[in-house]
């Protein structure tokens, strides 16, 4: 069925309008000039074809057409206004959902997000570990990947692009490779890993050294848990918190973005 097309801007000016029998009053509410509310109000006239306020000796007044439609027009916008709530409700609420990859989440991620959550109250967090899922399937409000920039999504870098080689203190000599390890090109290494995380468990087991993100190592190497060989040196990748621009724009994003921002360091 097609649906008329509704002024709904010169709707809400009537309805200022009607409640206050004055322009001026109605300008006022509504940030505009009183010009610009007559100008609506002759609008809409013309585009509904009946006189909606007349003048008299006490002032303004509403015509039987204007006030005929009136209560229907504030029921309607009443149910305008549950509407856009029930869109935001989801927006609005302190549930995230989150991707990111299970070794950065315990080595990083998760200490600020306990701070966060104290620092508000009813806060709570469903953590997905595939931080390649699809974002619509999962509901995503945003994932954590280890990648050279966001791409087609915004983003916000969380960590320095910094790698550096660790081992633990009496591991031998082998060497672990992983998708994103970047070793040297003599190397035959000893265990090849399917991912940062299972090659820095490797490592943590004193099976070998590897190269990783500075910024999944540097908690076990504050504890003496690994060594470094050699000091960090830069790297093309770092991990991005990357979402899609409607989840970005969120209010609650927002503020996870925000926080993060200000301790990510």
């Amino acid at each position: 069925m097609k649906r008329t097309h509704l002024p709904l801007n010169a709707l809400r000016v009537y309805d200022a309008a009607a409640r206050h029998l004055s322009f001026t009053r109605a300008a006022d509410e509504l940030a505009v000039t009183p010009a610009a509310v007559g100008q609506q109000i002759r609008a809409l006239e013309d585009h509904l074809g009946v006189v909606l306020f007349k003048r008299t000796s006490k002032g303004l007044a509403l015509t039987g057409e204007g006030q005929a439609g009136l209560d229907a027009l504030r029921e309607g916008f009443l149910r305008f206004e549950e509407s856009v709530a029930a869109m935001q409700a989801g927006q609005a609420s302190d549930r995230y959902t989150i991707a990111v990859p299970g070794e950065f989440y315990a080595a990083w991620l998760s200490a600020r997000l306990a701070r966060f959550q104290s620092e508000n109250t009813g806060t709570s967090y469903t953590i997905v570990s595939d931080e390649a899922i699809d974002f619509t399937e999962a509901n995503l409000d945003f994932a954590v990947r280890l990648v050279d920039g966001p791409g087609d999504l915004e983003g916000m870098r969380l960590t320095p692009a910094r790698r550096v080689c660790v081992a633990k203190p009496d591991a031998g000599e082998g060497w672990i490779d992983w998708p994103g390890a970047t070793l040297p090109t003599d190397v035959v290494p000893a265990i090849d890993a399917g991912s940062a995380g299972q090659a820095l468990s490797s490592v943590l087991a004193g099976m070998g050294r590897t190269v990783l993100p500075l910024a999944l190592v540097e908690l076990a190497i504050e504890s003496g848990s690994l060594v470094t060989i050699g000091e960090p040196v830069e790297s093309r990748r770092a991990y991005w918190l990357v979402a899609p621009l409607p989840q970005w724009r969120s209010k609650k994003v927002r503020a996870l973005v925000e926080f993060l921002r200000e301790h990510g360091a």
